[in-house]
């Protein structure tokens, strides 16, 4: 059997391995992680890029229940894309209403960090 540990699947993910126990445990992955004769967890490179795009949807806000739900959807196959596009637009949208208030968040950091700069300026002009 050809895969990495749990470890070492870990580590290249940049998650702690009770993460990878969890998203296993709560129906995030695309199929049960196999187990070596000894019982030890084998993720191949499709289940560390399924577990990349779960990471990066969970960090951009998506509950775990959307996760899980487009997970389902996923595993149950062909016939439901629409179902698929429409969960991932409405979370692009999320995402990009955020976006937009830590945009404007930046910008008055900015401004702010623009007034003390042009301050600081004028100080040491004047010394």
């Amino acid at each position: 059997m050809t895969g990495v540990s749990i470890a070492a699947a870990a580590d290249e993910l940049g998650l702690s391995a009770d993460t990878l126990r969890y998203y296993e445990k709560d129906g995030l992955l695309l199929r049960a992680v196999p187990r070596t004769s000894s019982g030890h967890r084998t993720y191949a490179e499709a289940d560390l890029r399924w577990i990349t795009l779960v990471t990066r949807l969970r960090a951009t806000g998506m509950p775990i229940r959307d996760v899980r739900r487009y997970a389902d959807l996923v595993r149950a196959g062909e016939g439901n894309e629409e179902e698929r596009l429409a969960l991932l637009q409405a979370h692009r949208e999320d995402v990009l209403r955020q976006l937009a208030e830590v945009t404007a968040h930046l910008g008055a950091i900015d401004h702010k960090i623009g007034i003390y700069e042009h301050t600081l300026e004028k100080l040491s002009a004047s010394a």
